[in-house]
C-alpha cells in the first residue's frame, strides 16, 4: 500500500480558537471536516510544505509553527504519514481559497465534528497542554505547597501520585486541592494505585505501567486516562486500549532512579514514530528540553521537581 505524506497545521488564533475546514467534492474523505495541510513534494521539507499549503489553501502567512505530533494512519485505500504542526504565529485572514468550507471553533468543541479516523490523537494533542506535572507523596501542608507553586507556574495537567498516603490522608488532601485545581482550572490524574482509586472517577486517570499490561478495555473513568510507559510494548498497549496519553520515561539519567537505563532521546524518537498518541518526556528532562523533545515528536515534558524549581 502506497503511503502519502501529509503536512498539517493546526491553526489558532487570538481568542484560541481552532479552524477547520470541510472536505468537499468527490476526494478522499469528503464530507468530514479536517485542519488545514497537503501533500508535501518530494522535494520539500514538511515545514517548507506547511507554509505553501497554508497559503494556497487558506491564505495565511505562517510565522512561528512547533511540532505537535506524527501520526501513520492505514485507510483501505491508502495510507497516510501525517506530520502536524501547531502554528503559533501567523499574519493574514483565512479564507476559503478553495472554495471549501472553514469556520473557528473552542477546542472544547472539537469532538462534535466528524473528522477522518486518524484525526482522533490529533485531538487529543491539540488539548493537552505541553507540560505535565507530578505531585509525589508528602504530608497535606506540603503537597498544597508544591501544588500552589506548580499551578502559579500554569501548568494545567497535573497527577496526583500519592501512593503512601492512607486513604484518609488522600481525602483530606483532595477536599483542599480540588477547588484550587477548579479555579486555576488544571487537569487533575489520579494515579491508579492512590488508595480508593475507584472513588475519585470523575478525575482523570493516570494508570502505573503494571496496571496498564493487565487491562484488556479502556477504564470508564471520566477526564483524561493516560499511562506510565517503559518500553515500546506499553506504548503499543495503551494505544490499543484507546488511552488519551502516555509518557515514557526514564528520558534522561534520574538522580531517583540512578540504576535505571535511560532511553535516550534517540530510542525516544523512534519509540514515538511507532504509535499514535501523544507522548510526554520525563525522567532527567529540564525546561530547556522541551523544544528538543517536541521536535523529537513528543508532546512535551513530565516531570516531579522541574516544575517546583
Amino acid at each position: 500500500m502506497s503511503v502519502i505524506n501529509v503536512v498539517i497545521g493546526i491553526i489558532k488564533n487570538s481568542e484560541g480558537q481552532i479552524l477547520i475546514s470541510k472536505r468537499a467534492g468527490q476526494v478522499h474523505l469528503s464530507g468530514f471536516w479536517e485542519f488545514s495541510g497537503g501533500k508535501i513534494q518530494p522535494d520539500e521539507s514538511a515545514l517548507a510544505a506547511l507554509k505553501r499549503e497554508l497559503s494556497e489553501e487558506v491564505g495565511i502567512k505562517v510565522i512561528k509553527a512547533t511540532p505537535l505530533i506524527k501520526i501513520k494512519h492505514d485507510y483501505a485505500e491508502l495510507s497516510v504519514l501525517l506530520d502536524v504542526y501547531m502554528i503559533d504565529d501567523f499574519s493574514g485572514v483565512a479564507i476559503g481559497n478553495e472554495d471549501q468550507q472553514i469556520k473557528w471553533i473552542e477546542i472544547k468543541l472539537l469532538n462534535n465534528y466528524s473528522f477522518p479516523a486518524a484525526n482522533k490523537a490529533i485531538i487529543n494533542a491539540i488539548k493537552l497542554p505541553s507540560e505535565y506535572a507530578i505531585l509525589d507523596d508528602a504530608c497535606k501542608t506540603t503537597l498544597l505547597a508544591r501544588l500552589k507553586i506548580i499551578l502559579n507556574k500554569n501548568v494545567k495537567l497535573i497527577q496526583f501520585r500519592l501512593k503512601n498516603l492512607s486513604a484518609k490522608d488522600v481525602n483530606l488532601f483532595l477536599l483542599e486541592a480540588m477547588p484550587l485545581c477548579q479555579q486555576y482550572q488544571a487537569k487533575i490524574l489520579i494515579n491508579s494505585q492512590v488508595n480508593n482509586t475507584k472513588e475519585f472517577n470523575q478525575n482523570g486517570l493516570h494508570l502505573t505501567s503494571s496496571d496498564l499490561m493487565i487491562l484488556q478495555t479502556r477504564p470508564s473513568n471520566k477526564g483524561w486516562i493516560a499511562a506510565s510507559c517503559h518500553t515500546l510494548e506499553q506504548l503499543k498497549h495503551a494505544e490499543k486500549l484507546g488511552l488519551d496519553f502516555a509518557v515514557l520515561a526514564p528520558i534522561l539519567p534520574t538522580l531517583t532512579h540512578p540504576d535505571a537505563k535511560p532511553l535516550g532521546w534517540e530510542k525516544m524518537e523512534k519509540s514515538i514514530q511507532q504509535i499514535n498518541i501523544p507522548v510526554f518526556a520525563l525522567g532527567g528532562v529540564k525546561q530547556k528540553d522541551k523544544k528538543m523533545a517536541q521536535e523529537l515528536g513528543a508532546q512535551g515534558i513530565a516531570g516531579i521537581r522541574m516544575f517546583l524549581e
